[in-house]
């Protein structure tokens, strides 16, 4: 409640002044282990960091159809929330690839993952964002993942694209794509529209109204369209079958726009390539 009547600006340092306060209590009385990143580290999105990470492992595994030896690739791995619960199950030849483009969530991964898990790796990509990495030298519907064709089994994005408008997500298909082998999945997350999300989304029970188009994609605010954006379902499945990615029957709905009784929030697409 208090925060709700905050002026704007004296949100974010109170809320690192908050974190930061909770850290140092942790860090005296030993309640946070060497691969739990502190608090006012953490900026990714909402949800217990453990929580979170491990009920992806759980889909990962069994709507991905996740190997304990496959190879793997985290695009926008953040500061190590999903790699963190995997590395208690990929074991050799199994290994690990992630990269994002905030540096010190990398810094962290490569001082607290690697250092215990060899097969771990990590790395930044200088990609421009305008709330991440403004000084980016890259734009990411240019951006070549910096891997060789065929290299990986398995591909994950959650919550990426979910904040790129539609070139971005066009190209980044089309580079995971070329980097998954023959059979390989690509396991992303997204907010889907089609008659029955655009239907609940209407309603008090969703989340989020994706009420405006803009250039192909469907966002809430327009002053920040970056913040969440959604996809026409058709758009999304057309996108993937021009990489040669298939998601037929592979669609996991999200509770987003209201649903009940589903796998997790956002909606989950399994694409497999051919």
């Amino acid at each position: 409640m208090l925060t709700q009547l905050l002026p704007q600006f004296l949100k974010k340092p109170m809320k690192q002044a908050y974190t930061s306060a909770i850290d140092y209590g942790e860090l005296l009385l030993g309640f946070r282990d060497v691969l739990t990143p502190p608090r006012s580290r953490i900026f990714i999105g909402a949800g217990d960091y453990k929580v979170v990470g491990q009920e992806f492992k759980r889909h990962f595994i069994n709507i991905g159809g996740l190997k304990p030896q496959e190879s793997v690739l985290d695009v926008g791995c953040g500061i190590g929330r999903m790699a963190v619960p995997l590395t208690n199950y990929l074991t050799a030849p199994g290994r690990y690839e992630g990269f994002d483009i905030v540096g010190h969530g990398i810094d962290w991964c490569l001082h607290n993952i690697t250092p215990r898990f060899d097969n771990f790796n990590f790395q930044v990509a200088d990609i421009y964002n305008s709330h991440y990495n403004p000084s980016g030298n890259y734009q990411a519907y240019n951006y070549r993942f910096p891997f060789d064709d065929n290299s990986f089994d398995f591909v994950f994005l959650t919550s990426v694209f979910t904040h790129m408008p539609v070139q971005e997500v066009d190209h980044y298909l089309s580079e995971i794509s070329r980097v998954l082998k023959p059979g390989g999945r690509c396991f992303s997350t997204f907010f889907l529209l089609n008659d029955q999300s655009r239907r609940l989304m209407k309603t008090e029970n969703s989340t989020y109204n994706f009420q405006y188009k803009l250039d192909g994609r469907y966002v809430f605010s327009l002053e920040d369209p970056d913040l969440g954006t959604a996809f026409d379902q058709f758009t999304i499945q057309t996108m993937l079958g021009r990489y040669g990615l298939s998601a037929q029957n592979f669609i996991y709905p999200g509770s987003w726009c209201g649903r009940r009784n589903t796998a997790t929030f956002q909606d989950i697409v399994v694409a497999y390539k051919r």
